[in-house]
């Protein structure tokens, strides 16, 4: 299996970064494909998911050829550089899809997008999502080299026509509550929400979770609307009590409207099986192996019926389909409008394939 067109993904634990040695032997036993990976809230392989260890995943492709790049993210002014640096490295008139992983808690994922697209056609697919770190938010970890490396961010770019990538990106989460003006706000830094600090105001529906914060924000996620558009769902990252402000993992415009949340648990269920639906209307009846990313909001709010989400997708996506994947702190893929964007709360799958 190991080859110049083989591609390895490795999912685990964010401690891997202090003892790396199932990654540096993961390595060494493919020392000429392309391996990539990151830390997770969780890791998936079929319909199994699972903390601590490995999830490993090796795709041989028989013609499309696939390339590396990686860049460095220190914070999330960094963010918007490091896609634009990955996709100069990875641009070809033969390239078909990126798949992204960056680390989830320097960055802000809408600007690493950006980053992305403003280099790269409207044909090439972007998919990917930002590393996890259980309900910790401590650190996260992307493969560099093989080596578990903190505040990174790496892509591998596919390339051929033989190459065939099906994507799809479901939510399934219910609106509740007023909507709110967002009227101060600083890239992904929410400061106030109808004149008032953002911070408190959330604390005020979260009640007794409030004291769990930012873990417990992950059950209630915000709704972020501009325009007359869809909205884009938003994760927090981290809380400033001495500014009253919270961080997201993607970018909160001021001027747009804000509304919270809730998990059902049956729409989250159905919303998985959806986008695994997206997946298989694109693909082509080969060998096909998909990517699962969702979201750690998914997991914390299903709990026990977690392994529901990742058998329906499963279900759906065409006969002897191989899948892994991991609970993240954000999910990029297209959208309704066709372009990539940064999502929270969702179940993301990208699947590959060949022929």
């Amino acid at each position: 299996m190991d080859s110049d067109r083989s591609l390895v993904l490795a999912f685990g634990d964010s401690r891997l970064a202090d003892d790396p040695a199932p990654l540096r032997e993961l390595a060494a036993a493919f020392p000429r494909s392309i391996l990539i990976g990151c830390s997770t809230s969780g890791q998936i392989v079929g319909t199994t998911v699972s903390d601590g260890g490995l999830a490993v995943a090796v795709a041989r492709f028989d013609h499309a050829t696939i390339r590396r790049a990686t860049a460095p993210i220190a914070g999330p002014e960094d963010s918007y550089s490091a896609g634009h640096a990955m996709a100069e490295g990875l641009a070809d008139p033969s390239l078909r899809a990126v798949f992204v992983l960056s680390e989830g808690l320097r960055v802000n994922g809408s600007a690493l997008v950006r980053g992305l697209s403003g280099v790269l056609p409207d044909e090439v697919v972007v998919t990917g999502g930002l590393a996890g770190d259980g309900d910790r938010f401590d650190r996260t970890w992307v493969l560099v080299d093989g080596e578990p490396t903190l505040g990174y961010a790496c892509a591998v770019g596919l390339y051929g026509p033989s190459i065939h990538v099906g994507h799809g990106s479901v939510g399934g989460w219910d609106i509740f509550g007023p909507q709110r003006r967002i009227t101060r706000s600083e890239r992904n830094v929410l400061y106030e929400l109808d004149g008032k600090p953002a911070l408190a105001l959330y604390k005020s529906y979260l009640g007794d979770l409030a004291s769990g914060l930012p873990a417990t924000g992950l059950l209630f996620p915000l709704a972020v609307r501009t325009g007359e558009g869809e909205p884009v769902v938003r994760t927090i990252l981290s809380i400033d009590e001495s500014a009253q402000s919270m961080t997201f993992a993607g970018d909160i415009p001021e001027g747009g409207l804000g509304q919270l949340m809730i998990g059902n648990f049956d729409r989250l269920v159905a919303g998985a099986s959806e986008a695994a639906v997206a997946c298989a209307a694109r693909a082509n009846g080969g060998q096909t192996l998909a990517i699962a990313v969702s979201c750690v909001g998914r997991r914390l709010l299903l709990d026990e019926r977690i392994e529901e989400e990742t058998a329906a997708t499963l279900d759906v996506l065409p006969p002897g389909s191989q899948q892994v994947g991991f609970y993240s702190y954000g999910e990029l893929s297209p959208g309704a409008a066709g372009f990539c964007d940064l999502h929270n709360q969702t179940m993301t799958l990208t699947t590959l394939s060949e022929g």
